[in-house]
């Protein structure tokens, strides 16, 4: 634990917000089309309708905006699952959540032709949820019942199912793969903020509700049976973490896509700033997610300009590296 302090970790979840407000900037600054930081503030104070400044206002401001929103969004998704399961490897994309919210939505669109972000939005949650039910129940199956093990790996499987039937709609349906292609990988290029809009009424109350539940989970963690006697309702508390984790993984995939590591890496990355304790663990996700996602963003614009690639792909290149470590230390290799 890096901050061992009520005022270090104070201090260290401001730096924290300084960074994201920086890198979110940065995000309004960088890009294609060169802007500076006078462009930027003109745009917002004194808006003239050149092309600079409709880049600004309408192209990277719901850019930055939806970046910092699905990263925060994420990352606690990410230590909720790693609390709940007590699966150092828990996340929306290794359990498989996001591939199942991805897959009903790639049905809506090849099948039926739905254009709406709405219809996204709840098609995505209600993919959310059957994926962890799926998951729950596969890797509850067995003499041992559930295990963090058996739970990791029934999420792999549930994520090869639904990427492999995502990829089989996508080859028979070629306009529907343009249309979506971008964004399976992962992708905030072209976001409106009508797309925030229409998922933040859920996203918030979630985030919120999970920074309430906190020291509830902190009683979980110590293990079920302490957590009863001390008259915690572990059913209810463990119902609410799945649908928070529903809402805000679904929510992140029906703005963005499937992007993946940042529920694993920021968790980790949070206990070790801060220890176990999920009242710092939480608000340190939600800076650092958003932090996170920012700065991939901006790398994905910058890496091979003119063209740009998907943020998803960002986060892997980041991530990746963490997986592999965490994963070779969570089961013990």
């Amino acid at each position: 634990m890096l901050f061992n302090t009520t005022f270090r970790k104070i201090f260290g979840l401001i730096l924290g917000i300084i960074l994201l407000l920086l890198l979110m900037c940065a995000s309004l600054i960088y890009g294609y089309a060169e802007t500076n930081v006078v462009t930027v503030v003109k745009a917002f104070t004194n808006f003239n309708g050149s092309n600079e400044h409709i880049i600004v206002y309408n192209v990277r401001l719901p850019r930055a905006l939806i970046a910092a929103v699905v990263g925060a969004s994420l990352a606690i998704a990410g230590a909720i699952m790693q609390a709940l399961t007590k699966n150092p490897l828990a996340s929306p994309s290794i359990f498989g959540i996001n591939a199942g919210a991805g897959f009903f939505v790639v049905v809506a669109v090849s099948v039926f032709y739905v254009n709406s972000y709405q219809t996204y939005t709840w098609l995505a949650f209600a993919g959310a949820a059957f994926t962890a039910f799926l998951v729950y129940f596969v890797g509850s199956l067995g003499r041992e019942g559930l295990t963090p093990m058996k739970l990791t790996l029934a999420g792999a499987a549930m994520a090869a199912l639904f990427s492999s039937l995502t990829q089989g709609l996508l080859v028979v349906n070629e306009a529907a793969l343009d249309q979506v292609l971008f964004w399976l990988a992962g992708s905030i290029q072209g976001r409106k903020m009508e797309s925030l809009y229409t998922v933040l009424p859920y996203i918030l109350p979630a985030i919120l509700i999970s920074l309430f539940f906190a020291q509830k989970i902190n009683v979980l963690t110590m293990g079920e049976d302490v957590a009863k006697g001390l008259g915690q309702r572990t059913g209810l508390l463990k119902i609410t973490g799945a649908l928070i984790v529903i809402i805000l993984g679904g929510g992140a995939v029906a703005v963005a896509g499937p992007i993946a590591f940042i529920g694993i890496v920021i968790p980790h990355f949070s206990r070790f700033l801060v220890g176990n304790d999920y009242r710092w663990i939480l608000p340190y996700c939600i800076v650092l997610g958003g932090s996170l996602l920012v700065f991939a963003d901006i790398l994905a614009r910058l890496v091979v300009m003119p063209e740009e690639v998907p943020v998803g792909v960002m986060t892997a290149i980041i991530g990746t590296p963490f997986f592999v470590y965490i994963a070779r230390r969570g089961f013990g290799n």
